[in-house]
Parts: structure tokens; C-alpha cells; sequence
């Protein structure tokens, strides 16, 4: 019989599972949100429907709430001399046109000015990070964000946007480590308990490993929105990288039972738990309830899951089961080995018969070890 591969076997079914893919996905769309929110800021000024080079404000746009209105900065005294205004107007031009290396052309020649003062360095440079971000250059949109932020002549929406936009920027360079630092500036100073904030802070959190800081952050959110999905699966995540799998299964098993789990991933994850602490049973109703709503769908995947439960049933001496289990894996494993094993099994049970069909499926499917499919064929 093969080696019974059991919780090395299913903790690396779990990784796969992990914050590596769930948090990275949820922080690169939440990176591409904030982006697209700079853009739309940034177009807004070429369109003169939001701050002008002169550093004045619309009527509509003086009347919008403040993004960062616990903030404790004072925003600084707003001047644009006339040479400056005429670079920023032509700059803004050069955005609306999506013109990105000539906003980035233009925004040095702003501040190479010997006049330039701090706004106007800043709003040159905020311009041009959000250039290079949309032309596809990080490293460069990271240098003018960040040289936007120590410029530190925005207001505060304009100051606190780019500094979030240069924590998402180095989060997006894998910058992990750097991002946290921007992070950690970014709440200290705005206050901010927005969730879509938090949610990222934890994100980085958990691509530096701090696994169990980043599930702290989750729950508290979920606290707040028991039923934000992407949340409770990345807390979920987090605490499975943590090692706290009863942890995660707790948040599963509720979201179980208000029947949040939609997807096949999310259904994978909660048993896979079960599998870690070694609940069977609940692991295979979670399976077989998956696989009659139509959300777990035969595939590899599924396959190597029975093979799981195969496995231990296999080792509890419950031949039965593992034939049961080893039957329903072998027709959607990639290869014979399922069927390899379950003939090995049928041949301990001593149906012979069945195991030489096995053993003969196991070949037709390919196996690392032609020769036990034969021994048991040329008995």
C-alpha cells in the first residue's frame, strides 16, 4: 500500500488555499481601486471640476466632506505663481490627452524651477506618480508619490490619497515592509478606521507572515460586517497560515450555516480544516453536500481529496471506506495512481477481480510504478 499521507498531505492542501492567494487578490483589486481613484482625481483636474494649478476649488468640489476629516494636519497655505500655473495647466492637458511620458516631462520641468514651492511640487508630483502608475511603471510612480508626500505642500485629501496610493504602489512591488511603514504613517495621522483601510494594513500584514496580527485585524472587521465574504475568508486564510485551524473553522462553520459558502474554494477551505484537526465525518457531509448542490465539480482537485479521506480511512483499518472513497477519486484523478491504490486495497480485501480491473485502470491512466499494478494483474 502507498505511504498514508495525512496532515503534511492536507496542510499543504490548505496553503494552496492560503493568504498568499486570498489576501493578495483582495489587496490587488483594492490597489487597482485606488489607482482608478487617483486617475478619476487626477482627470478631474484636467477637467477643472476638482483643485486648479492656481490652487483654488470649484463651487461643487468646495462643498464635498472631507476624505480624511479626523485628520490632525493643517493644511498648508495654497500659492501658485503664474509661470508655475501655466506648466500645471498644460501638464493637466497632457493627463486628459493620456499623454503619460509628457506629464512626467512636464511635472520635472515644474519642479525644476528654482521658484517651485512645495505645492507645486507636490501636485507636480502627485500628477506624475499617477502617470507612471497608468503607464505601468511602479518603481517610477512610487518615486514621485513619495517625493509628492515629502513636498508636503497638498491639501489634506490630496496629501493623504497619494500617500495611500504610495503604500499600494509599494505593496504592488512587493515592497512589503515598505508599504507597512507608508501604512502605519497613513493611519497614525488620518485617523482613518475605514474598513477598506484596515483590510489593507492586515493584507500587508499577513504577505510579511504576521499572520496573527493580520487575523486580528479581520475578525474585528467581521465584527463589524459579518457578512463582507472577503473578509471572513482572509481572516480565514490568515488563521490557517497561523495554524489556528479550529480558529478558522469556527468562522467557516458559521458562514456554513447561513449558507455564504458559494464557491468551490470556500467550501475546499472549510473542509480541508476539518481534514487538519482530523474531523472525517464533517469533512466528507461538507464534501458530499458540496458535490449535490453542484459547487464541488469532479476534477483533480476533488480527487485528491477523497485520496485524503481514502488515506485515513485506510489507516483506521476501515477498508470499506477507502475502497468507497478510492472509487469515487480514481475516475477524476489525473492519473492512475487512485486507482493504483484502490486496487491495492481491493486486494487486501481479497476481491481479487475487482482489483485486477483496477490495477489494469491504474495502467491505462499512468503510474509512477507500473510494476505494483502488475504484480497484482499477475496474480
Amino acid at each position: 500500500m502507498s505511504q498514508i499521507f495525512r496532515r503534511p498531505l492536507v496542510v499543504a492542501l490548505t496553503a494552496a488555499l492560503g493568504v498568499s492567494l486570498l489576501a493578495a487578490s483582495a489587496i490587488a483589486q483594492q490597489k487597482s481601486e485606488s489607482m482608478r481613484d487617483a486617475d478619476q482625481r487626477a482627470r478631474s483636474m484636467s477637467d477643472g471640476k476638482g483643485e486648479h494649478p492656481s490652487g483654488k476649488k470649484d463651487g461643487d468640489a468646495a462643498k464635498k466632506p472631507a476624505l480624511y476629516p479626523n485628520a490632525a494636519r493643517v493644511a498648508p497655505e495654497i500659492k501658485v505663481s503664474p509661470k508655475a500655473s501655466k506648466l500645471l495647466q498644460a501638464m493637466q492637458e497632457q493627463y486628459g490627452k493620456d499623454d503619460w511620458a509628457g506629464v512626467m516631462a512636464k511635472a520635472d520641468e515644474i519642479v525644476g524651477l528654482s521658484s517651485a514651492n512645495a505645492y507645486e511640487k507636490s501636485f507636480a508630483y502627485s500628477m506624475a506618480g499617477n502617470a507612471a502608475a497608468s503607464a505601468d511603471d511602479q518603481a517610477k510612480a512610487e518615486e514621485y508619490f513619495t517625493k509628492a508626500v515629502e513636498a508636503n505642500g497638498l491639501d489634506n485629501d490630496g496629501h493623504y490619497s497619494t500617500m495611500y496610493n504610495l503604500a499600494a504602489t509599494q505593496f504592488g512591488e512587493d515592497k512589503f515592509a515598505d508599504a507597512l511603514k507608508t501604512m502605519d504613517r497613513f493611519l497614525a495621522e488620518t485617523k482613518s478606521d475605514k474598513a477598506e483601510h484596515l483590510a489593507f494594513r492586515a493584507g500587508i500584514l499577513a504577505n510579511l507572515e504576521r499572520y496573527e496580527e493580520a487575523a486580528a485585524i479581520y475578525k474585528s472587521l467581521i465584527a463589524q460586517n459579518p457578512n463582507d465574504k472577503r473578509i471572513l475568508m482572509n481572516a480565514v486564510a490568515a488563521l490557517q497560515n497561523a495554524g489556528k485551524f479550529p480558529e478558522a473553522n469556527g468562522l467557516l462553520e458559521d458562514a456554513y450555516k447561513r449558507n455564504m459558502l458559494t464557491e468551490s474554494r470556500e467550501l475546499r477551505s472549510l473542509y480541508i480544516g476539518y481534514m487538519n484537526v482530523e474531523r472525517w465525518d464533517d469533512a466528507r457531509k461538507v464534501i458530499e453536500d458540496g458535490t449535490a448542490k453542484g459547487i464541488l465539480k469532479p476534477g483533480p482537485d476533488l480527487a485528491r481529496d477523497y485520496q485524503v479521506l481514502a488515506q485515513n480511512a485506510y489507516a483506521a483499518d476501515n477498508l470499506p471506506l477507502a475502497i468507497e472513497f478510492y472509487k469515487r477519486a480514481a475516475p477524476m484523478a489525473a492519473d492512475g495512481e487512485a486507482y493504483l491504490n484502490l486496487a491495492k486495497v481491493l486486494d487486501m480485501a481479497g476481491k481479487k477481480a475487482e482489483a485486477k480491473a483496477a490495477a489494469k485502470q491504474a495502467l491505462e491512466k499512468g503510474v509512477k510504478k507500473p510494476e505494483d499494478a502488475n504484480r497484482i494483474l499477475a496474480r
